[in-house]
């Protein structure tokens, strides 16, 4: 039986798309360049924030990113402000959550997200109780996929690497798992296909929340 579960956040535990397609959309208005769509932003995602504004300028006009650290203030300011704007919890999720925590799992949130970001709708729409863990992305630990974090992870749970799972929905999540050594799992209804997920490590993919529950005596 397992005894740990690591999440993702964006597109595993909560659908958070329309929170970043609006603020990178605002930073850009903001900056005189055009617009991304939903599934641009879809498929910037992952890699943090950064990496999301950085793909984004380039398709909107900043090729050579000469306004990357303007575009990085604009949009911590504004997503600061909007980080909850139309989020919701997967179908799911919280009912599972609430059985993983009955049973006695340790759970953690990993995200390459910013950290006081991350916290925010973690806590706002997850519940300030159910996690024993939760990491952002800050200067303390190397982005996703480097496993580092994963790891600081398990040995404050006290956990091996084979007594933990790992879940999310992106091929960055996938290569964090494997890198860690731990079970990884792809989250179907997230920002990235099953066809990714599996060529990029996924021990297996779930297509539901409820699903992992199976997965914990295994």
């Amino acid at each position: 039986m397992k005894k740990a579960c690591i999440f993702d956040l964006d597109g595993t535990l909560t659908d958070t798309l329309d929170s970043l397609t609006f603020s990178v959309n605002a930073t850009l208005k903001e900056m005189g360049l055009g617009s991304i769509t939903r599934e641009q932003c879809r498929s910037f995602v992952g890699d943090g924030a950064r990496c999301l504004i950085e793909r984004s300028l380039r398709v909107s006009g900043d090729e050579s990113l000469v306004r990357i650290e303007e575009g990085m203030r604009i949009y911590g300011r504004i997503f600061k402000e909007n980080c909850n704007y139309h989020v919701k919890p997967y179908e799911g999720v919280c009912k599972t959550l609430e059985a993983l925590k009955f049973r006695g799992i340790r759970l953690a949130v990993l995200s390459n997200k910013p950290h006081p970001q991350t916290i925010d709708v973690v806590e706002t729409f997850l519940g300030k109780e159910i996690f024993d863990r939760i990491q952002g992305q800050c200067e303390d630990f190397p982005r996703k996929p480097d496993p580092t974090a994963v790891r600081d992870i398990l040995c404050k749970f006290k956990v091996k690497p084979g007594e933990c799972i790992y879940i999310g929905d992106s091929e960055v999540d996938m290569k964090t798992g494997k890198a860690a050594g731990v079970f990884t799992v792809g989250a179907n209804w997230g920002f990235r296909s099953r066809e990714l997920l599996e060529q990029n490590g996924a021990d297996v993919t779930i297509d539901h929340m409820e699903e992992l529950l199976q997965l914990i005596v295994t």
